[in-house]
């Protein structure tokens, strides 16, 4: 019994995802247009209580800098997917996936590429599961690649995995990792970069990464450190932290044959010039965009 209630609550997105997709929501529902990033699906696939807007982390103040970087970072990584696409490259992998809604809201681009979403297999299946319920199914192109990242050698490692859902490595793909590299290891950081800096030519990463609580701006450091403390009591406590040079360093020493830094300045220019609302994300997150 006991078994069958662990197996129930590992099949719920975290907390986490949940938050990413209601801050998605939110920026529809909340900022003025034009909208960084137009996505209610993930809302309609959490389904929370009617009174979610009224949710601590949902203030819609207190967390814009956030809300603006959880929108800016999926633009970012979606306006390079349809770039590559353009440009012949068939095959899209998302790590940690959680409730990305890539294939949902773009099908006129998902139709061109086999997208991967890699994750956690109890979540998976329930994400499966609500998009039928909702309708949308799981079309042949997207495959769902249930990965135990506690325990690889049960189901095999994500790249075995990746793999055996129809992944080819021959040919050139775009590898989105958002989100993620703040709760590894810097030695699980560098053995990830280097399993993707084997990609085939042509192949271009996306990853986010977090800078040192030093290089942040002074009025974000308080809500950056409040984070880490909810992150350990959640038991997922930031492990990694990385400089622009650190980060660019570990991707060409895994091997990448060209690596440039995406600081928060060129997404605000990018994405927020000429708001007059403020909403702007900030430099608690930047990324890496590395090119086999």
């Amino acid at each position: 019994m006991a078994d069958e209630r662990s197996d129930e609550r590992n099949a719920e997105p975290d907390s986490t995802a949940v938050r990413v997709a209601l801050w998605r929501a939110m920026h529809v529902q909340v900022d003025p247009p034009p909208h960084v990033l137009d996505d209610e699906i993930g809302l309609r696939l959490v389904a929370p209580e009617d009174d979610w807007r009224a949710r601590g982390d949902m203030d819609p103040r207190a967390t814009a800098r956030y809300r603006a970087g959880i929108v800016a970072r999926a633009r970012f990584v979606e306006d390079l997917v349809v770039e590559q696409a353009g440009h012949g490259v068939g095959q899209y992998v998302i790590l940690g996936a959680g409730l990305d809604t890539f294939a949902q809201r773009r099908p006129e681009i998902a139709a061109r590429l086999r997208v991967f979403e890699i994750d956690r297999p109890g979540p998976q299946a329930w994400k499966r599961r609500r998009l039928t319920e909702l309708g949308f199914g799981v079309p042949d192109g997207l495959r769902l690649v249930p990965v135990d990242f506690e325990h690889p050698k049960a189901g095999g490692s994500w790249w075995e995995r990746l793999s055996a859902a129809g992944f080819d490595a021959d040919r050139p793909a775009v590898v989105a990792s958002t989100g993620v590299s703040m709760y590894l290891t810097k030695d699980a950081n560098e053995a990830t970069l280097r399993q993707l800096a084997s990609l085939a030519p042509g192949s271009t990463l996306a990853m986010t990464f977090q800078p040192p609580l030093d290089l942040l701006e002074e009025e974000e450091r308080p809500g950056r450190l409040a984070v880490e403390k909810n992150a350990c009591a959640s038991g997922t406590p930031f492990i990694s932290f990385f400089t622009p040079r650190e980060i660019l360093a570990l991707a060409r020493a895994a091997g990448f044959a060209d690596a440039r830094h995406v600081s928060a300045a060129l997404l605000n220019e990018r994405y927020f010039a000429g708001r007059t609302d403020g909403l702007r994300t900030s430099n608690g997150e930047e990324l890496l965009v590395a090119i086999t």
